[in-house]
């Protein structure tokens, strides 16, 4: 059972920056395409991005692009999200997700079902 635990959520001002971690409970990360999603109040959820399993390409959201960097660290088995230029659109509840049988492509990795499993999810607030 593959586990996905999210962390560094919290209030952050407009402009500001703030990182995300998921913790994988897996084997080898590489074998996983990761992706973050997050879901606002009243708003469907949505990718923000992905890194594929294998050589690690990343996908990002047009939303987020040139703001957001998502790396992974495979000895940690962790996977991060650089969230920097932050506005009150990027407030959300925000999600891990990993899939193995997928491997992450250009064109279908915001797609939720694809991924099983999923975290938690962690609250990012941007608010003055």
């Amino acid at each position: 059972q593959v586990r996905l635990e999210e962390s560094g959520g919290g209030l952050v001002q407009p402009g500001g920056s703030l990182r995300l971690s998921c913790a994988a409970s897996v084997r080898t990360l590489e074998y996983y395409a990761i992706a973050w999603f997050r879901q606002a109040p009243g708003k469907e959820r949505e990718g923000v991005a992905c890194i594929t399993s294998g050589d690690g390409s990343t996908y990002y959201a047009d939303s987020v692009k040139d703001r957001f960097t998502m790396s992974r660290d495979s000895a940690k088995k962790m996977v991060y999200l650089q969230m920097s230029g932050l506005t009150a659109e990027d407030t959300a509840v925000y999600y891990c997700a990993a899939d193995r049988k997928y491997s992450g492509y250009r064109g279908t990795w915001h797609r939720s079902g694809l991924y099983d499993y999923w975290g938690q999810g962690t609250q990012v607030t941007v608010s003055s």
